[in-house]
């Protein structure tokens, strides 16, 4: 993870492959009887069964390299939670998309976790697929969100400010909606981008006036479409993120002062996003001057 972290990705993704000795991947790993593909083979006339790992992020991120998967020649099978069935529908490359433990699979010649896909293709810093968009919205669902927004009379900003409790991390990358609410801006017009709050976020997102929310309504097709109606996105290093980055919006990411790896160390762009912007805390746990350092970014964004 370290060498990952610090963009080492010749040591990092062999390294990496030392999760599966790990009880927290190990709900992940996947009894196969066809051979493991870690880019050695040809897959020319080949089918390949692709298979998520770990959590949503990591699968919106990831699941980039399918198309470069196809471009080899294979014809591509992937699996995916059942949240981001809809949101993948039309991901590009994919020849059958399919719900983790829940649709039989076809005869395949090969598998391979989406997180060892890096690895397969020997990825680098300079050589990481970054398209500018890969994943879409629904066009109807687009329309249909664009209705019920109007009228627009100012920019609009999504806003996610925390991630799954569950998650190892949460309390590190994960920010009070009190402490968020901060960051609202009255020159523009703003959206939580949640379906669920926490206990503690739900009150103080009652009493504010200054925000839409829309709650059970938001799955990830719904997300996904309000997601396209905004001029700007800022989130927490969650699921939210990597989905306004996988669909070419732009996105402002808060990161903890030790972030997950895949943010690499001192660098305000993604090399993983085109469209990211990132904001680092520079004291642990100092979420308020983030938001402040954001606020007068928004202030100079909307005078740009």
């Amino acid at each position: 993870l370290c060498h990952l972290l610090m963009g080492d990705f010749a040591r990092g993704w062999q390294e990496y492959e030392w999760r599966w000795k790990e009880a927290q991947s190990e709900k992940d790993r996947r009894e196969l009887a066809q051979p493991l593909w870690l880019g050695n083979e040809s897959l020319a006339g080949k089918t390949v069964f692709l298979h998520f790992e770990q959590g949503l992020g990591d699968t919106l991120q990831f699941c980039r390299y399918a198309m470069l998967v196809r471009d080899l020649g294979a014809r591509v099978l992937l699996d995916v939670p059942n949240s981001l069935l809809g949101v993948l529908r039309n991901l590009d490359g994919v020849a059958q998309l399919f719900a983790k433990n829940g649709d039989p699979l076809p005869e395949f010649d090969y598998h391979c976790p989406l997180m060892s896909l890096p690895l397969a293709f020997r990825t680098e810093l300079p050589t990481i697929p970054a398209p500018d968009r890969y994943i879409s919205s629904e066009p109807d669902k687009v329309v249909a969100w664009q209705s019920r927004l109007e009228p627009r009379t100012k920019p609009r900003v999504g806003l996610a400010w925390s991630g799954n409790p569950r998650h190892g991390t949460d309390h590190l990358r994960s920010i009070d909606f009190d402490v968020m609410r901060a960051l609202l801006h009255p020159e523009f017009e703003w959206f939580s981008l949640h379906r669920e709050v926490r206990d503690r976020d739900a009150q103080v997102l009652a009493s504010s006036t200054d925000i839409h929310h829309f709650g059970a309504q938001m799955d990830f097709v719904e997300t996904a479409a309000v997601i396209e109606l905004m001029d700007l996105v800022i989130s927490v290093d969650t699921s939210i993120a990597h989905l306004a980055g996988a669909m070419g919006k732009p996105v402002w990411i808060l990161l903890p002062i030790v972030p997950d790896w895949r943010w690499l160390l001192d660098r305000e762009d993604s090399p993983w996003y085109p469209s990211a912007r990132l904001f680092r805390q520079g004291k642990a746990g100092d979420w308020h001057t983030v938001v402040k350092t954001v606020h007068s970014a928004l202030g100079a964004w909307l005078r740009a």
